[in-house]
């Protein structure tokens, strides 16, 4: 049974939410502008996500309800290219990953994109479009991705494809783990922790306050899964992040 909301609730939410919609159309303008002096001769357009990854981080720095923890993120090699995993609970993981300040592109499902400013900013990052319910739409996120790798940069991917309902990490789809098995990349495993807490699928108040864990595990290389099967590499790598995950939440619960 859900609980009940309180005034608390009601007011941590209004400063969100109000807080976000007043500053939102200064962080598009800002990203219009960095677009603007850095699209000539920043090809991949790191400079642009640089500045979508403080645009995002702002919300959880300036919030007093959300603390982000970040661990392992000197296992991120900079000059590598990976493809990065995550599970997903929450619409606020996308602002805590952006709290890595690495270089990827987003694999979004299309709907994202239409959004206002934060949709269009996206499209302005030439993140990579996905309609989940086209085989065609998959193919060319598969080919996107292949190109957006071979020109530098990595990608980040959801493979539950959608948040849980649960807070237990859900099954993977195979996409991101056929593109490893393709393009001989490496995967990066990262795991979220306590963000369906602060804000679940399907929810809206804001209740309490929440320290949110990002933890970044050892990359798989391409000799460590050169003889498995996508299926087998699929659930190994949701292994991984679902033992991990299952160890950070108990935790969490202990204290």
């Amino acid at each position: 049974m859900a609980s009940k909301t309180s005034f608390m609730d009601v007011l941590r939410s209004l400063w969100v939410y109000l807080f976000g919609v007043i500053t939102m159309p200064l962080g598009f303008v800002g990203a219009v502008v960095v677009w603007l002096l850095t699209v000539l001769f920043d090809r991949r357009l790191v400079v642009l996500h640089l500045y979508s990854c403080f645009w995002a981080s702002w919300y959880t720095w300036i919030s007093p309800f959300w603390k982000v923890k970040i661990m392992g993120k000197e296992k991120i090699d900079r000059k590598k290219v990976y493809i990065m995993v995550s599970n997903h609970q929450s619409m606020l993981d996308i602002l805590v990953l952006y709290r890595l300040f690495v270089h990827f592109k987003w694999v979004s499902k299309a709907e994202l994109f239409k959004a206002p400013l934060a949709g269009w900013n996206m499209s302005m990052n030439r993140y990579i479009k996905l309609h989940r319910t086209s085989r065609t739409s998959i193919r060319r996120m598969m080919e996107d991705s292949r190109k957006t790798m071979e020109s530098g940069s990595s990608v980040m991917i959801f493979p539950e494809g959608t948040r849980s309902t649960t807070g237990k990490v859900e099954r993977f789809k195979e996409g991101a783990f056929r593109l490893a098995k393709d393009t001989g990349r490496p995967l990066l495993p990262i795991v979220l922790c306590c963000t369906g807490d602060a804000l679940p699928k399907h929810g809206f108040w804001v209740r309490g306050k929440h320290r949110m864990k990002v933890k970044i595990l050892d990359p798989v290389s391409p000799e460590t899964f050169r003889d498995m099967t996508v299926d087998e590499l699929t659930q190994y790598i949701h292994d991984l992040i679902s033992a991990e995950h299952d160890r950070m939440k108990k935790e969490v619960s202990n204290k």
